[in-house]
């Protein structure tokens, strides 16, 4: 069985980092079970398959790894559940687009990213991510958005009331600050559309003084445990419903959609490619099928 804990050779990993760490793998752990218990209620037998990689730094030498988890079942046509943590230096040039990292290219990221493709159209996609990222700053950045190729109401409220509950307690406005940097992100300018129905995407929340540190892994904890509060439960209101081949047409349309952005505009593809990610964790969030008309 693949230790589900990534490889961290070369890396010298301080408290706050491996606190961090340990939550992402915690989590990701928690979400997995639950996805493979929506397979079992669907009468599944899918588990997660997972793959350890390692990462190497400039020169050749050791900078981390990680652990791809990617499901195919009846409910989850493909899901992918990836922790990483990973360090070294930026090339010189990515370095200059790095919040710190312009004079000193050294790093040190951890995280959790999820994207989930499902065989039902009325079943929304959903990405989620959330990591900690250390230069000569530090800080959290992430978010979590719900991409219905058949759009309700009633899931697009929920997604959303559960994630403002996530962020009432660290202000008024944290919220709504949070669902517009989601919809300014998570949009496709060539086809002047949005990815899909929001969430919330933040970045930058800098941890400069331990109380900083505290607060902001905190919150980053809590939209972890909104996510797997409120999506699972979308999942099983409408993994059943009847759907057509129009509704799956419809869904292949919106996956190309999909593809695109993370192909052209993600920030996390981005960087995975110029940090000499694994090529398969990075490319886990596309879709299994998609089509272009």
């Amino acid at each position: 069985m693949t230790d589900l804990t990534p490889d961290t050779t070369g890396l010298e990993l301080d408290a706050q980092q491996t606190e961090a760490r340990s939550w992402f793998e915690d989590l990701r752990s928690r979400i997995c079970a639950e996805f493979e218990a929506i397979e079992r209620e669907a009468g599944s037998n899918a588990s997660f398959d997972y793959l350890a990689w390692n990462r190497e730094d400039e020169g050749g030498a050791p900078g981390g790894g990680g652990v791809r988890g990617v499901m195919k079942g009846k409910v989850f046509e493909k899901v992918g559940v990836n922790v990483s943590t990973v360090g070294g230096s930026f090339n010189p040039e990515f370095a200059k687009s790095i919040n710190g990292a312009d004079k000193d290219p050294s790093f040190l990221a951890t995280g959790i990213s999820l994207v989930a493709h499902m065989a039902n159209p009325h079943v929304p996609a959903v990405h989620m991510n959330t990591r900690f990222l250390t230069t000569t700053k530090r800080w959290f950045g992430g978010g979590a958005d719900l991409n219905p190729p058949i759009p309700y109401q009633e899931d697009t409220d929920s997604f959303h009331a559960r994630l403002r509950a996530a962020c009432s307690p660290y202000g008024p406005d944290v919220y709504e600050r949070y669902a517009k940097w989601a919809d300014d992100y998570f949009y496709i300018p060539h086809r002047g559309v949005h990815r899909g129905v929001g969430g919330i995407f933040y970045d930058h929340l800098e941890c400069d003084s331990d109380a900083q540190f505290e607060r902001n892994f905190h919150f980053t904890r809590d939209v972890g445990e909104a996510f797997l509060d409120a999506y699972p439960a979308i999942v099983r209101r409408r993994m059943n419903a009847d759907f057509t081949e129009t509704d799956t047409a419809t869904q292949l349309a919106w996956r190309g959609r999909y593809a695109e952005f993370n192909l052209i505009y993600d920030r996390g593809t981005l960087f995975g490619l110029k940090t000499g990610g694994n090529i398969d964790a990075i490319l886990m969030s596309l879709p299994p099928l998609a089509r272009w008309d």
